[in-house]
Protein backbone atom coordinates (compact mmCIF):
# COMPACT_ATOMS: atom_id res chain seq x y z
CA UNK A 1 0.00 0.00 0.00
CA UNK A 2 1.22 3.38 -1.04
CA UNK A 3 2.61 5.70 1.44
CA UNK A 4 0.58 9.15 1.94
CA UNK A 5 2.78 11.92 2.06
CA UNK A 6 0.16 14.92 2.62
CA UNK A 7 -3.31 14.17 3.86
CA UNK A 8 -5.81 17.22 3.08
CA UNK A 9 -8.95 17.09 4.65
CA UNK A 10 -12.04 19.91 4.70
CA UNK A 11 -9.63 22.82 3.48
CA UNK A 12 -10.90 26.06 3.12
CA UNK A 13 -9.80 29.70 2.46
CA UNK A 14 -11.81 32.15 2.70
CA UNK A 15 -10.86 36.03 1.74
CA UNK A 16 -12.85 39.09 2.80
CA UNK A 17 -12.36 42.05 -0.07
CA UNK A 18 -14.20 45.44 0.66
CA UNK A 19 -16.68 43.66 3.08
CA UNK A 20 -17.13 40.90 0.95
CA UNK A 21 -16.51 36.96 1.35
CA UNK A 22 -14.50 34.88 -1.21
CA UNK A 23 -14.60 31.25 -0.57
CA UNK A 24 -11.47 30.21 -2.30
CA UNK A 25 -11.62 26.90 -1.34
CA UNK A 26 -14.54 25.14 -0.19
CA UNK A 27 -14.05 21.94 1.71
CA UNK A 28 -11.20 20.73 -0.38
CA UNK A 29 -10.47 16.76 0.19
CA UNK A 30 -7.27 15.11 -1.17
CA UNK A 31 -4.18 13.08 -0.65
CA UNK A 32 -0.99 12.63 -2.25
CA UNK A 33 1.21 9.27 -1.93
CA UNK A 34 4.61 8.92 -1.99
CA UNK A 35 6.23 8.68 -5.67
CA UNK A 36 3.83 10.81 -7.61
CA UNK A 37 3.71 13.84 -9.50
CA UNK A 38 0.01 15.12 -9.12
CA UNK A 39 -1.35 18.10 -11.28
CA UNK A 40 -3.68 20.54 -10.29
CA UNK A 41 -5.54 21.84 -13.28
CA UNK A 42 -9.09 24.72 -13.59
CA UNK A 43 -10.07 27.08 -15.29
CA UNK A 44 -8.60 30.86 -14.22
CA UNK A 45 -9.42 32.22 -11.19
CA UNK A 46 -10.65 28.19 -10.06
CA UNK A 47 -8.68 28.14 -7.07
CA UNK A 48 -5.45 26.24 -8.17
CA UNK A 49 -2.84 28.34 -7.00
CA UNK A 50 -4.65 29.19 -3.24
CA UNK A 51 -5.00 25.41 -2.82
CA UNK A 52 -0.88 24.17 -3.86
CA UNK A 53 -0.03 27.92 -0.97
CA UNK A 54 -2.61 26.93 1.40
CA UNK A 55 -1.83 22.75 1.31
CA UNK A 56 2.15 23.65 1.38
CA UNK A 57 1.75 26.08 4.56
CA UNK A 58 2.93 29.43 2.50
CA UNK A 59 -0.93 30.96 3.35
CA UNK A 60 -2.91 30.29 5.97
CA UNK A 61 -5.77 27.85 5.72
CA UNK A 62 -9.35 29.06 7.18
CA UNK A 63 -9.85 25.56 8.22
CA UNK A 64 -9.57 22.26 7.86
CA UNK A 65 -6.28 19.79 8.04
CA UNK A 66 -3.15 19.55 6.22
CA UNK A 67 -1.11 16.15 7.68
CA UNK A 68 2.39 15.97 6.16
CA UNK A 69 4.39 13.32 8.41
CA UNK A 70 1.77 12.99 10.99
CA UNK A 71 2.06 17.16 11.77
CA UNK A 72 -1.14 19.03 10.85
CA UNK A 73 0.61 22.20 8.95
CA UNK A 74 -2.88 24.11 9.09
CA UNK A 75 -2.04 24.16 12.73
CA UNK A 76 1.67 24.82 13.36
CA UNK A 77 3.09 28.04 14.75
CA UNK A 78 4.80 29.70 12.67
CA UNK A 79 8.29 29.11 13.53
CA UNK A 80 7.88 25.67 13.33
CA UNK A 81 6.41 25.90 9.95
CA UNK A 82 8.65 28.05 8.40
CA UNK A 83 11.45 25.50 9.37
CA UNK A 84 9.34 22.38 8.10
CA UNK A 85 9.12 23.97 4.74
CA UNK A 86 12.60 24.75 4.49
CA UNK A 87 13.33 21.41 5.33
CA UNK A 88 10.59 18.68 4.23
CA UNK A 89 9.38 21.03 1.22
CA UNK A 90 11.10 21.98 -1.64
CA UNK A 91 9.16 24.97 -3.95
CA UNK A 92 9.51 25.91 -7.42
CA UNK A 93 7.44 29.32 -9.38
CA UNK A 94 6.97 30.67 -12.82
CA UNK A 95 8.91 33.80 -11.65
CA UNK A 96 12.12 32.08 -10.76
CA UNK A 97 12.63 34.36 -7.60
CA UNK A 98 16.69 34.03 -7.69
CA UNK A 99 18.82 36.64 -5.58
CA UNK A 100 20.68 39.11 -8.12
CA UNK A 101 23.80 39.69 -5.95
CA UNK A 102 24.41 35.38 -5.82
CA UNK A 103 25.96 33.13 -8.78
CA UNK A 104 23.64 30.17 -9.77
CA UNK A 105 25.39 28.00 -7.55
CA UNK A 106 24.73 30.11 -4.50
CA UNK A 107 21.51 30.50 -5.47
CA UNK A 108 21.01 26.80 -5.75
CA UNK A 109 22.72 26.41 -1.97
CA UNK A 110 21.40 29.02 -0.08
CA UNK A 111 18.42 27.32 1.60
CA UNK A 112 20.77 24.41 2.67
CA UNK A 113 22.88 26.47 4.75
CA UNK A 114 19.59 28.04 6.58
CA UNK A 115 18.64 24.86 7.65
CA UNK A 116 20.32 24.15 10.98
CA UNK A 117 19.27 20.64 12.04
CA UNK A 118 20.71 19.16 8.60
CA UNK A 119 24.15 20.21 10.00
CA UNK A 120 25.99 19.52 7.03
CA UNK A 121 29.27 21.51 6.31
CA UNK A 122 29.73 24.18 3.21
CA UNK A 123 31.64 21.89 1.41
CA UNK A 124 29.37 19.39 1.97
CA UNK A 125 26.26 21.79 0.97
CA UNK A 126 28.37 23.05 -2.10
CA UNK A 127 29.10 19.85 -2.94
CA UNK A 128 25.71 18.61 -3.52
CA UNK A 129 24.52 21.74 -4.80
CA UNK A 130 27.19 21.02 -7.61
CA UNK A 131 26.18 17.20 -8.05
CA UNK A 132 22.43 18.52 -8.51
CA UNK A 133 23.55 20.82 -11.33
CA UNK A 134 25.67 18.49 -13.28
CA UNK A 135 22.23 16.27 -13.07
CA UNK A 136 20.18 19.18 -14.37
CA UNK A 137 23.09 19.40 -17.11
CA UNK A 138 24.07 23.18 -16.13
CA UNK A 139 27.41 22.59 -14.00
CA UNK A 140 28.69 25.05 -16.76
CA UNK A 141 26.18 27.89 -15.11
CA UNK A 142 27.48 27.49 -11.70
CA UNK A 143 30.07 30.80 -11.36
CA UNK A 144 27.29 32.98 -13.94
CA UNK A 145 25.12 35.82 -12.77
CA UNK A 146 21.19 35.16 -13.18
CA UNK A 147 21.06 37.28 -16.09
CA UNK A 148 23.92 35.42 -17.98
CA UNK A 149 21.23 32.70 -18.53
CA UNK A 150 18.57 30.92 -20.34
CA UNK A 151 14.90 30.94 -19.10
CA UNK A 152 14.95 27.18 -19.49
CA UNK A 153 18.34 26.61 -17.47
CA UNK A 154 17.10 29.78 -14.48
CA UNK A 155 14.33 27.17 -14.38
CA UNK A 156 16.20 23.98 -13.62
CA UNK A 157 18.83 25.74 -11.02
CA UNK A 158 15.15 26.29 -9.87
CA UNK A 159 14.97 22.64 -9.24
CA UNK A 160 18.07 22.24 -8.06
CA UNK A 161 16.90 24.90 -5.36
CA UNK A 162 14.24 22.66 -4.49
CA UNK A 163 16.04 19.77 -4.43
CA UNK A 164 19.27 20.59 -1.75
CA UNK A 165 17.33 19.73 1.54
CA UNK A 166 16.40 15.84 0.30
CA UNK A 167 12.65 17.41 0.42
CA UNK A 168 9.93 15.07 1.08
CA UNK A 169 7.80 16.84 -1.81
CA UNK A 170 7.97 19.79 -3.74
CA UNK A 171 5.49 22.32 -5.02
CA UNK A 172 4.92 23.69 -8.07
CA UNK A 173 3.66 26.54 -9.42
CA UNK A 174 2.93 26.78 -13.14
CA UNK A 175 6.96 25.72 -13.50
CA UNK A 176 7.23 25.71 -17.48
CA UNK A 177 4.59 29.07 -17.69
CA UNK A 178 7.16 31.63 -19.00
CA UNK A 179 9.09 29.54 -20.91
CA UNK A 180 8.71 28.54 -24.76
CA UNK A 181 7.85 24.97 -25.85
CA UNK A 182 11.71 23.51 -26.22
CA UNK A 183 12.84 24.81 -22.69
CA UNK A 184 9.13 23.99 -20.81
CA UNK A 185 10.30 20.27 -22.26
CA UNK A 186 13.39 20.00 -21.04
CA UNK A 187 11.97 21.20 -17.64
CA UNK A 188 9.31 18.75 -17.46
CA UNK A 189 11.95 16.04 -18.54
CA UNK A 190 14.04 16.78 -15.16
CA UNK A 191 10.89 16.81 -13.47
CA UNK A 192 9.90 13.38 -14.43
CA UNK A 193 13.39 11.81 -13.90
CA UNK A 194 12.92 13.04 -10.49
CA UNK A 195 9.62 11.32 -10.06
CA UNK A 196 10.79 8.16 -11.43
CA UNK A 197 13.72 8.09 -8.87
CA UNK A 198 10.86 8.97 -6.05
CA UNK A 199 10.64 12.68 -5.36
CA UNK A 200 6.94 13.07 -4.73
CA UNK A 201 5.34 16.33 -6.65
CA UNK A 202 2.43 18.63 -6.69
CA UNK A 203 2.49 21.12 -9.37
CA UNK A 204 -0.13 23.84 -10.68
CA UNK A 205 -0.59 23.99 -14.36
CA UNK A 206 -2.63 24.94 -17.07
CA UNK A 207 -0.60 23.30 -19.81
CA UNK A 208 -2.23 19.59 -20.94
CA UNK A 209 1.10 18.57 -22.42
CA UNK A 210 2.73 19.18 -19.02
CA UNK A 211 -0.28 17.68 -17.15
CA UNK A 212 -0.27 14.67 -19.09
CA UNK A 213 3.00 13.97 -18.30
CA UNK A 214 1.89 13.69 -14.57
CA UNK A 215 0.43 10.15 -12.83
CA UNK A 216 -2.96 12.06 -11.68
CA UNK A 217 -4.80 15.53 -11.94
CA UNK A 218 -6.89 16.84 -10.02
CA UNK A 219 -9.59 19.36 -11.75
CA UNK A 220 -10.82 22.35 -9.83
CA UNK A 221 -13.91 24.64 -10.39
CA UNK A 222 -14.60 27.26 -7.75
CA UNK A 223 -12.72 26.52 -5.33
CA UNK A 224 -13.84 22.66 -5.31
CA UNK A 225 -12.47 19.46 -6.61
CA UNK A 226 -14.90 18.22 -9.31
CA UNK A 227 -12.83 15.36 -10.35
CA UNK A 228 -9.70 13.74 -10.66
CA UNK A 229 -8.02 11.88 -13.59
CA UNK A 230 -5.61 8.71 -12.83
CA UNK A 231 -3.15 8.70 -16.10
CA UNK A 232 -0.81 6.35 -14.24
CA UNK A 233 3.00 6.63 -14.37
CA UNK A 234 4.87 8.43 -17.59
CA UNK A 235 8.18 7.13 -18.74
CA UNK A 236 10.58 7.24 -21.85
CA UNK A 237 9.37 6.40 -24.68
CA UNK A 238 5.62 6.75 -23.80
CA UNK A 239 3.26 8.19 -26.28
CA UNK A 240 2.83 11.84 -24.90
CA UNK A 241 0.16 12.70 -27.78
CA UNK A 242 -2.29 9.59 -26.72
CA UNK A 243 -2.09 10.92 -22.82
CA UNK A 244 -2.64 14.54 -23.89
CA UNK A 245 -5.82 13.27 -25.77
CA UNK A 246 -6.76 11.35 -22.97
CA UNK A 247 -6.71 14.26 -20.80
CA UNK A 248 -8.04 16.27 -23.22
CA UNK A 249 -10.88 14.64 -23.70
CA UNK A 250 -11.86 14.31 -20.02
CA UNK A 251 -11.19 18.50 -19.47
CA UNK A 252 -13.50 18.51 -21.63
CA UNK A 253 -15.87 16.49 -20.17
CA UNK A 254 -15.23 18.28 -16.80
CA UNK A 255 -16.35 21.07 -18.59
CA UNK A 256 -12.55 22.28 -19.53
Amino acid sequence: MAQKILKVTDLCKTYITNKKQNNALRNVSFEVNEGEMVAIMGPSGSGKSTLLYTASGMDDATSGEVMLDGENIAAMPKKKLANVRLEKMGFIFQQMHMLKNLTILDNIILPATEAKSKKRSRKEIREQGESLMRKMGIIETAGNDINEVSGGQLQRACICRSMINDPQIIFADEPTGALNRSSSDEVMDMLCSLNREGTTIMMVTHDARVASKCSRVLFIVDGEIKGEKELGSFSEGMNIRERERTLNNWLMEMGW
